[in-house]
């Protein structure tokens, strides 16, 4: 049977009486689940589903609580229409909720003339809500994770047996300056700009509840305010406004205001997690368990993040560095195969995908099609660079005596060059930067707020 099908078999048996489903429509995002948008009877409804392929109905059943609970306590969310494990109907663990209006993707939010009247208030107004969230009485959502949110990532991180030296300077400074905890509250988890459907009125809903756990409600307040979440926006609070902005709505709403320390802290540790979150995505299409682009992608977004960490940390600044694909020339033969070149076919594939694709495909098409042309253009710098920044790379370690990256980064983190420590910060910034001039050199020249 189609999902459509199972679909609507699913609500005849929760309203009683036959639906007919139409309009089933993937949309794009949703790195780790798929959302689906369709009618039922005409209602605009949403599907959220774990791949059919890793089933998770533990964690469906923590957000279906979450759910239920942020209503209950006024937080704007989708009214939650059914959930399950997905056994005998949907086919993995879903929840089905109302399909609310607005919109969520962030350039539009950050950028669109129709969103230029809310703006200027949204940081104040997300605070609001995060102080409402954090109100709710942690005990009524079942099966609520907790634990030392700095070991948890950590041991993730370790679990992938690549020692990364940015981060172990990062992880020493964290643990240096850990504040004391602030609070035991529910902790949204994925409280940004991207998973927050906006209307010009304002906040229409609060998405994505999956990575709910009890916590301290700082860790919310910092994950906002992440570099990654402003997409280039200099506004600190999701790219909507200042951090004083998103304190004044959270004490507003009855928050207990962190420190300016304090919320740099989970700035930084959210950054780290977001590193060691991409990573852990990318593991998803290096095991092969899932083909996906934009799996594959977030691998090379990892250096983005090495750099935000060393921003935060005041261990590099913004630099600008030239795109080498800008103005490149028709790339040279390579005996005894035939012109155009690897780089060549590359570029027309780019172009195919720019021309063709993203200017006419659906906006899932489209999405997917816009990290296939990044992905092909960090393959072709790295084609044009490789060689060049192996070489430095490899010089740059013999001079600190050390093997590979992992030998360097369990020394940083034993504290065996701390007495060469300048030298240790620049040969890790100037790695950092070289893979970044591959993955992303615009990222470089972006500063932090």
């Amino acid at each position: 049977m189609s999902l459509a099908g199972r679909l609507a078999a699913r609500l005849t048996q929760v309203r009683g009486r036959p639906v007919d489903v139409t309009g089933l429509q993937r949309l794009s995002g949703g790195a780790s689940r798929e959302t689906w948008a369709f009618e039922a009877d005409g209602e605009p409804l949403v599907l959220r589903r774990d791949p059919p392929a890793a089933p998770q109905p533990r964690e469906m059943a923590r957000e279906a609580a979450a759910l239920t609970v942020a209503a209950r306590g006024g937080v704007p969310v989708a009214r939650l229409v059914d959930h399950g494990d997905g056994t005998g109907t949907v086919g993995s663990p879903y929840l089905i909720m109302e399909r609310l209006d607005g919109e969520t993707i962030p350039r539009r939010l950050l950028r669109d003339s129709r969103f230029a009247g809310v703006r200027p208030g949204l940081a104040r107004e997300l605070g609001r809500v995060l102080a409402r969230i954090h109100a709710l009485p942690p005990g009524e959502i079942a099966d609520l994770p907790g634990g030392d949110p700095l070991a948890q990532i950590v041991a993730m991180y370790e679990a992938f047996g690549e020692p990364r030296p940015a981060i172990e300077l990062a992880l020493r400074r964290l643990a240096r300056d850990r504040p004391p905890p602030g609070g035991d509250a529910v902790v949204h988890g994925d409280f940004r700009t991207g998973n927050l459907m906006v209307t010009p009125e304002g906040v229409r809903g609060v998405l994505d509840w999956e990575l709910t756990h009890r916590g301290d409600p700082a860790e919310d307040l910092g994950w906002l305010c992440v570099k990654a979440w402003r997409f280039g926006s200099p506004h600190p609070a999701g790219g909507f406004g200042s951090r004083a902005e998103l304190l004044a709505g959270y004490a507003e709403g009855g928050g207990t205001v962190p420190s300016a320390e304090t919320l740099r802290w989970w700035e930084t540790y959210g950054t780290l997690r977001w590193a060691v979150l991409c990573r852990q995505q990318a593991e998803r299409y290096l095991s092969g368990a899932e083909r996906s682009v934009e799996l594959a992608a977030l691998g090379r977004r990892v250096c983005e993040q090495e750099h935000d960490l060393m921003l935060a940390l005041g261990l590099t600044e913004p630099t600008e560095v030239p795109d080498p694909l800008t103005e490149r020339p028709p790339g040279p033969a390579t005996p005894p195969h035939d012109r155009p070149g690897a780089l060549d076919l590359i570029e027309a594939v780019r172009g195919f995908l720019t021309d063709e694709v993203i200017a006419d495909g659906d906006e899932r098409l489209r999405f997917h099609a816009l990290v296939a042309r990044s992905a092909l253009g960090i393959a072709q710098r790295e084609l044009l660079l490789g060689e060049a920044h192996r070489a430095a790379h490899h010089d740059r370690l013999a001079a600190l005596g050390r093997r590979d990256d992992a030998d360097l980064a369990r020394a940083i983190r034993a504290g065996d060059l701390d007495d060469r420590m300048d030298e240790v910060v620049a040969a890790v910034r100037a790695t950092v930067t070289d893979k970044l001039t591959v993955a992303n050199p615009r990222h470089l020249a972006v500063p932090d707020a």
